[in-house]
């Protein structure tokens, strides 16, 4: 599988996914406000994957950091913290990954030993964290697809939405890993693939990965689902998310909203794969979900190549909010979750992995 990210001696490699399908580039960054300009301009995206970018970007400040003492350095630490959590708004492992980073720094901080001996062991020390939370996204996606592929129909279609692949997560896929491993499982489904406007992941990427796997596909304008949903031609969908509130409203790639309403209208179940690092106990429900606004030119143009008459006005919601009532399930790699989401999503934050 094509990973979107990887720590090296030399910095942080990330595949450039602006590039893909055409282009298969990859850039180091050796500095984190590197890390932090790619997170927001989307060389790499996808919740779980910005995530461990964000521990990477604050691990290579602080190893890189010219501070000489403890105090030059949590200073430093403070400053490169808040400029990675500035990168992208939504996404609460973003959040996550940099609490967790802090929480590290603390416990480094507070261990016996010179200050010089701090000092060494907090930068070696971030750096395996970031490590370490990349390799326990790697192994909870596994775990989540072993949760989710049962929920897959033996046979038939399978609509998802923007991409949720190894680019979007670091690891297997959150809910292209479920359909990835339902296949290898011997199950035939096809993956329906909407374009996903205004950025295109679906056509540019998720396509992309499918095509890799040899998993069969059919891909399809946004304006198409209702369509295909109208006919019988769905069997499930399956979406990811960037954030879940304590509730179960879900914030995903925008399109995913009217997907799931027009799964209710015709019966389809509709799934969320996420892991628990993007659940958000501390938002009561999606309308206080912050949505990210991006920059108009991405809907008025492609690939710098205008599609809208000069001076449009244009607007540019990243993401919306499903509801938990159009949820059939929460697939996450301690179990599936249903409602009452309250209930069940904190039931299995609680319980031990």
């Amino acid at each position: 599988m094509t990973q979107p990210i990887e720590w090296t001696n030399a910095g942080v490699r990330m595949l450039d996914q602006r590039r893909l399908p055409a282009e298969v580039v990859y850039h180091t960054y050796t500095h984190y406000r590197e890390v932090a300009q790619a997170i927001k301009e989307m060389v790499i995206r996808g919740a779980p994957a910005i995530g461990i970018a964000a521990a990477m970007g604050v691990a290579l400040g602080v190893e890189t950091s010219p501070a000489q003492d403890l105090a030059q350095l949590e200073n430093e630490f403070a400053a490169i913290s808040k400029v990675m959590a500035e990168t992208r708004p939504t996404a609460v492992n973003l959040f996550w990954a940099i609490e967790r980073m802090k929480r590290r720094f603390a416990e480094l901080k507070a261990a016996q030993g010179t200050p010089e001996e701090k000092l060494a062991a907090i930068r070696r020390g971030l750096v395996e964290e970031a490590k370490r939370i990349h390799a326990e996204e790697r192994a909870l996606e596994e775990a989540m697809a072993r949760h989710g592929a049962p929920l897959m129909p033996k046979s038939g279609v399978v609509l998802t939405q923007c991409n949720t692949g190894p680019l979007a997560t670091g690891g297997i896929g959150t809910a292209l890993g479920i359909i990835l491993t339902a296949v290898a499982e011997g199950k035939q489904l096809r993956v329906l693939v909407p374009e996903t406007r205004p950025y295109l992941q679906g056509a540019r990427l998720t396509a992309w990965e499918l095509k890799q796997a040899g998993v069969p596909q059919t891909l399809i304008t946004d304006n198409m689902i209702g369509h295909f949903m109208r006919t019988g031609q769905v069997g499930c969908v399956i979406t990811g998310a960037d954030r879940i509130a304590a509730n179960g409203d879900t914030a995903n790639k925008i399109g995913t909203y009217p997907m799931a309403v027009l799964a209710r209208e015709h019966g389809v179940p509709f799934y969320v794969a996420a892991p628990l690092s993007t659940l958000d106990p501390s938002i009561p429900s999606g309308d206080q979900i912050p949505i990210e606004q991006r920059a108009a030119r991405e809907v008025t143009h492609i690939r710098d190549v205008p599609i809208a008459p000069e001076g449009v006005p244009a607007a540019n919601p990243a993401f919306d909010i499903t509801p938990a009532r159009f949820i059939a399930a929460v697939i996450t790699e301690r179990g599936v979750a249903r409602a009452p989401y309250e209930k069940s999503l904190r039931k299995l934050l609680e319980s031990t992995a």
